[in-house]
């Protein structure tokens, strides 16, 4: 899941006179109060003040007062505190790990929070290295593997042809209700005695029937032809 970016390409002003500022393309009103903050972020206003308190996340302008526009955010603060409030407030992630991922990406300095698209996974912040194209847990430095459906249909396939293949008893039959509408079928496969002992009495060889029932073996072949009367459907 990503932290949700999008925001208003115009914000009206209501008191704050601080001019606009532009960013990419589009012209933004870049001054916003702390009330305006709080409902555009859906960050509480004690969230933001005891964040800027610990220096975690601090407005571009702040003069120290104690007025309701002494601490007045620009429109790059806004958008970091909407992911903010995505992944601490949405996501559950923990502050102390906002923090750590704070650390790490430091390096993009004012974008750190907005320069690359950030995933969560078990509370923890992860994004796509750029070097390597691969997501990685940003504080642990461990990579998360995907797990394409399709592969992991088909190794589940494989693996349950291998125990098949590992526990096959040539020569043996079972009967399983799950199995062929519970007719007798050979060990390890789904192969119906039935079907085996119709093909020899219509006069296939021992080989033909194989060639139709790879899974099959000389030994069940046999089977079937010397026991077929004795043999329950």
């Amino acid at each position: 899941m990503t932290a949700d970016l999008n925001v208003g390409s115009v914000v009206k002003r209501e008191g704050v006179g601080v001019g606009r500022r532009t960013m990419g393309s589009s012209n933004v009103i870049g001054a916003f109060s702390e009330v305006q903050v709080e409902r555009l972020t859906g960050l509480s206003k004690s969230q933001l003040r005891r964040w800027r308190r610990d220096g975690f996340i601090k407005p571009s302008y702040d003069d120290g007062g104690k007025s309701a526009f002494s601490h007045v955010y620009s429109f790059k603060d806004l958008v970091n505190l909407r992911v903010l409030n995505a992944l601490r407030n949405s996501h559950k992630v923990s502050l102390s790990e906002l923090k750590k991922v704070g650390r790490e990406l430091s390096h993009l300095g004012e974008d750190r929070w907005t320069a690359t698209t950030l995933y969560v996974l078990n509370r923890r912040v992860v994004f796509t290295e750029p070097e390597t194209d691969r997501k990685r847990e940003i504080t642990t430095k461990q990579y998360v593997v995907d797990i394409p459906l399709k592969v992991a249909i088909q190794s589940a396939r494989h693996a349950v042809q291998e125990f098949n293949e590992e526990h096959r008893k040539a020569g043996q039959v079972v009967r399983n209700r799950y199995v062929s509408q519970n007719f007798l079928v050979f060990a390890g496969t789904r192969v119906p005695v039935a079907a085996v002992r119709e093909f020899a009495d219509a006069g296939y060889t021992p080989e033909q029937i194989i060639s139709e029932y790879p899974d099959l073996t000389q030994a069940d072949v046999e089977l079937a032809v010397s026991q077929g009367a004795n043999l329950a459907a």
